[in-house]
């Protein structure tokens, strides 16, 4: 059975635990704002995916302690199918949002974006303590491909 699991994956499989792949890579990459969207719409889709036998990483569930962050998030970024950005009204303020959508954007992923409590036309990136000028330039062309793709509404007073 490992066997075939390796087989079936790209990335080394490192061990079958609790009847939970682990070191599979993602089918999708959640990409949000925690603060904003994690008890919600992050957590739900997250549990969603997983109820429809799909991979999904969330950072704050895929992540164990011990595991390297970024590289955690570069290796699933690099190896999901599609990536699904959650954007809410302080996402943009996020350096690290930014970041992931930027990688989302130029590895070429399918992207979904779901537009919670916030409409595409008032998602702007006004850069940040941490950027560079040609972060700013990368970070916003990324916003702006993101922003003119068909996505989902979601609305969180109403579910």
């Amino acid at each position: 059975m490992q066997r075939f699991l390796a087989n079936k994956f790209s990335a080394p499989l490192r061990h079958i635990k609790q009847g939970v792949l682990v070191g599979a890579p993602c089918d999708v990459f959640i990409n949000h704002r925690g603060v904003d969207t994690k008890r919600n719409v992050a957590g739900l889709l997250y549990n969603y995916l997983i109820q429809h036998n799909l991979h999904p990483f969330l950072d704050a569930k895929s992540i164990k302690a011990g595991d390297k962050l970024f590289e955690s998030i570069e290796l699933a970024i690099k190896h999901c199918k599609v990536g699904i950005t959650i954007f809410s009204p302080r996402y943009c303020e996020s350096y690290f949002c930014m970041l992931e959508l930027a990688r989302l954007v130029e590895a070429k992923k399918k992207l979904i974006p779901i537009f919670c409590d916030v409409k595409p036309s008032e998602l702007q990136f006004k850069g940040h303590e941490k950027c560079t000028p040609k972060e700013i330039e990368r970070f916003g062309r990324a916003l702006e491909e993101a922003k003119y793709t068909v996505g989902l509404a979601f609305d969180s007073q109403n579910g």
